[in-house]
């Protein structure tokens, strides 16, 4: 099931966060990169306020929460950002990434294009995101909580309804 994240979620999704993180970049970015950023990213300010203003939807099966994905609000040109989306490690390769990324393509109006960015050396999202559909516009390189990093930028063209 999918469905909108509470206020009361909010330490359930920095577990997730927490345990997905650390197994995806655990050879990627150095383990106190990972820390700083959790802490900042998934406080309990900064979730609150996601929760508040952004498309923020979690994942459960059989009552458990497994998952989660967050998207901003369409602007004005149609755009819209992927950003963030994880799964406990157990549950990864079962359909809940994709029940998540459409369950937040059906939350948002005229959307046109969804971004991503991830890390370039996470080969296992990349894959994800081909395999749904998204296509790569960029590599480049930048600091992240001052640690050199490649990021790639993905791209998904959404299809609109015609009337």
């Amino acid at each position: 099931m999918i469905r909108a994240t509470t206020l009361q979620d909010i330490s359930i999704v920095q577990q997730i966060a927490k345990i997905s993180w650390n197994d995806t970049y655990k050879n990627i970015i150095p383990d106190d990169i990972q820390e700083l950023f959790l802490n900042k990213a998934y406080s309990n300010i900064m979730l609150a306020k996601r929760i508040e203003k952004t498309i923020f939807l979690l994942a459960e099966t059989e009552g458990k929460a497994i998952g989660f994905a967050n998207f901003t609000y369409v602007d004005e040109d149609g755009d819209s950002e992927l950003t963030a989306i994880y799964l406990l490690p157990e549950y990864q390769k079962n359909g809940y990434g994709n029940k998540l990324l459409h369950a937040g393509l059906r939350e948002m109006k005229n959307v046109q294009q969804l971004y991503v960015y991830v890390e370039s050396k996470n080969d296992s999202a990349r894959g994800f995101y081909e395999n749904f559909g998204f296509e790569c516009l960029e590599e480049f390189d930048e600091y992240f909580e001052g640690h050199s990093i490649s990021t790639a930028k993905y791209v998904l063209p959404v299809k609109t309804p015609t009337s």
